[in-house]
């Protein structure tokens, strides 16, 4: 048996070649044993902290893109058109009638949900490896030094197939394997659509951004955000945005609004809709789209009621694939704004640093 390390985690294994967390203590645990502690390592700086006016959030408020994922499918211009200016003006839009059945959103929430109820030493099972980022434990961890984020996770590469990593499926969990292929195979389909929308919004033929991500990458991060009795101290996850191409969010709490999405300097909430999904884009797009479609920075905020879960599902080009601007997305008045790099060099810049806002797009931006 390979050795393990204070946390639980196996010390020898094969990652993914993407980069590595540091072991840190479960923020569930921390919770569990007192939940009154907040310990000094996730009390944010005074600049980084929620504001009291964010903290508590009007019940009606939502202001961001609502899509009808149904129109799109069936080719409505204006429902296309509607796409196109949310992923120009806002980067992330509420998306409904998307046709993922109810009864895979409501099992997939309960298979999160029965994983991080599982007593601590049986999650460590799936804890991830020291060079490795799929599994049980917390992301971008990469200082001993840097701030923590208010949230355990377990991460799954989903898709293709052959790079499901099995051991670190759990097998204590009844129907998680289930739940988790079923949902993956509804979330394939919605991301393929709107990537073949977003490609003929950008002058290619529907395939066109599928080609170029080669065999596409599908992973899955399961958040656990715990209650906290200083909530207006800590996030539950730093301002970031996210490295793939489009990432699809499943909310597990209708009546909670945790998620924000920053817009003209201030944070905007966005309110659930109920069997709904949130997606927003990706690193990856705004680099394919020479920056008309912009990611945009999010965070989720922590709060004293009850524990709040989510599912993030990103779409990722192949490693070996290369992004860069669009040849339709380039002329005299939209110049070049970045340079080609290898898909897994790019990734490998973003997993291997702390979530700080737009720092990573930065790296393949052309310097004037």
């Amino acid at each position: 048996m390979a050795p393990t390390g204070e946390n639980g985690c196996v010390q020898e294994d094969k990652g993914l070649g993407w980069g590595k967390s540091l072991p840190v203590p479960s923020v569930q645990e921390i919770v569990r044993n007192d939940p009154q502690c907040v310990p000094e390592r996730y009390i944010q700086e005074k600049k980084d902290r929620p504001l009291d006016s964010e903290l508590y959030i009007p019940a009606d408020s939502s202001e961001i893109p609502i899509i009808n994922f149904s129109l799109l499918a069936n080719g409505d211009e204006d429902e296309l058109e509607k796409l196109d200016s949310a992923c120009k003006d806002w980067g992330f839009f509420q998306l409904v009638n998307h046709g993922i059945a109810e009864k895979v959103l409501q099992d997939m929430k309960a298979a999160v949900a029965a994983f991080f109820e599982l007593p601590r030493d049986e999650k460590l099972k799936y804890a991830m490896a020291a060079n490795d980022l799929q599994g049980y434990g917390q992301g971008f961890v990469v200082s001993e030094l840097q701030k923590l984020d208010w949230c355990d996770l377990i991460m799954l590469i989903t898709r293709p197939p052959n790079l499901r990593k099995m051991k670190l499926w759990p097998t204590t969990v009844p129907g998680f394997k289930d739940a988790v292929e079923k949902y993956s195979e509804g979330a394939q389909k919605v991301a393929e659509e709107l990537l073949a929308d977003l490609s003929l919004l950008m002058g290619m033929d529907r395939d066109g951004l599928k080609k170029l991500h080669g065999e596409m990458k599908q992973a899955m991060r399961m958040n656990y955000y715990p209650t906290c009795s200083r909530p207006d101290l800590v996030l539950g996850i730093s301002p970031h945005s996210d490295g793939g191409t489009i990432t699809l969010l499943l909310q597990g709490d209708d009546e909670i609004t945790a998620l924000q999405i920053k817009n003209k300097d201030r944070w905007v909430p966005i309110k659930p809709i109920p069997n709904a999904l949130v997606v927003n884009v990706g690193d990856a797009a705004e680099v394919f789209s020479n920056g008309v479609y912009r990611s945009i920075e999010h965070r989720a905020l922590a709060n004293t009621s009850r524990p709040r879960m989510s599912v993030a599902t990103a779409m990722l080009p192949n490693d070996e694939a290369e992004i860069g601007p669009v040849e339709s997305m380039v002329n005299d008045n939209r110049p070049r704004v970045y340079r080609n790099v290898k898909y897994v060099d790019f990734l490998r810049h973003v997993l291997e640093n702390k979530m700080e806002g737009k720092a990573h797009t930065d790296f393949v931006k052309i310097k004037s």
